[in-house]
């Protein structure tokens, strides 16, 4: 009898991937950067670099600094803005046939709705993933992020203004990143993605100063892997809509470790930086394991974490 290929295909709301294997916003630009050296269809889908409804200019360097095992941005955000990016961006975008997500960023909640709105007339966006957690900016984002109530308030904002599948973003900067999960869900979330950057800083010993120009910014990379997996596992067991996984992915093994965990998808960002043709070798490791381990769908897999005594 032969091998029957696993079904890797996953579902998050209404919205189908070939595969759970998602490109990280602000790790993938617009997706168009790394279309010359991927395959873009080849993935589950990318999410884009957050959009405002202006352009940003972000935050002068230094903005980025490495440390053991990941690294400190506090990039702020830049971007096109939402117009420029429906109309330079994303004609090109659809020529590739990828799935395309949309961050999308506000420093209201009108903007968070306006944003969402516009891209809802656009051809081509997959889906809506808010960002309510970006440590590196003082106003919007966060604000309604680590705040049950403006978590709520602007999650149902947005769900007026869009037929797209809208995915929260949550931020690990909280005591209960289940509860946030939790309210997202009750506000019309579709799905929510954690753990987006943890606040921290590094400092420049013989200048005293820290190492970036924002003072602090957001640790990302394997130093947080473990307590991003945990903070997965407690919001899949908190809601009954998907949960996509993040934070420090850096091999097959890793992704294996948040879909038992309960992750429906997961997202890779910084190994991206260390290798860009990462994604066949997640895909041809999950692919195995399922394989050696008799799995017939991924979808199986999500959340089997056993914690019964040995």
């Amino acid at each position: 009898m032969g091998v029957t290929t696993p079904d890797l295909s996953v579902q998050i709301g209404s919205l189908r991937l070939a595969n759970p294997l998602i490109a990280a916003s602000g790790c993938f630009g617009y997706g168009l950067e790394y279309a010359s050296t991927i395959d873009l269809r080849t993935l589950g889908g990318f999410v884009t670099k957050g959009l405002f409804m202006t352009e940003r200019e972000g935050h002068p360097p230094e903005r980025i600094v490495e440390t053991p095992s990941g690294m400190i941005n506090a990039i702020g955000l830049q971007g096109i803005g939402v117009h420029r990016f429906i109309n330079e961006r994303l004609p090109e975008i659809r020529k590739t046939g990828a799935t395309t997500i949309v961050n999308i960023c506000g420093t209201s909640i009108d903007e968070y709705a306006e944003v969402a709105r516009a891209l809802s007339q656009a051809e081509g966006v997959a889906a809506l993933e808010l960002n309510i957690s970006c440590p590196n900016i003082k106003e919007g984002g966060i604000q309604f992020g680590c705040h049950l109530g403006g978590t709520f308030d602007v999650v149902s904002a947005v769900r007026k203004a869009t037929h797209l599948p809208i995915i929260p973003k949550l931020t690990p900067n909280v005591t209960d990143p289940a509860s946030f999960a939790k309210a997202s869900e009750d506000a019309g979330a579709d799905a929510v993605s954690l753990v987006n950057t943890f606040l921290a800083l590094a400092i420049d010993i013989e200048t005293r100063k820290p190492a970036i120009s924002n003072g602090m910014g957001g640790l990302s990379g394997p130093a947080i892997r473990p307590i991003a997996v945990r903070m997965t596992y407690e919001c899949a067991k908190a809601v009954k809509i998907p949960v996509i996984g993040m934070g420090g992915i850096a091999s097959a093994r890793d992704v294996l470790e948040f879909l038992i965990a309960g992750a429906a998808a997961v997202q890779v960002g910084t190994a991206n930086f260390v290798d860009p043709f990462i994604w066949s070798k997640l895909l041809a490791g999950l692919t195995d394991y399922l394989t050696r381990h008799q799995i017939a769908r991924v979808a199986d897999l999500v959340g089997t974490v056993d914690f019964s005594k040995h």
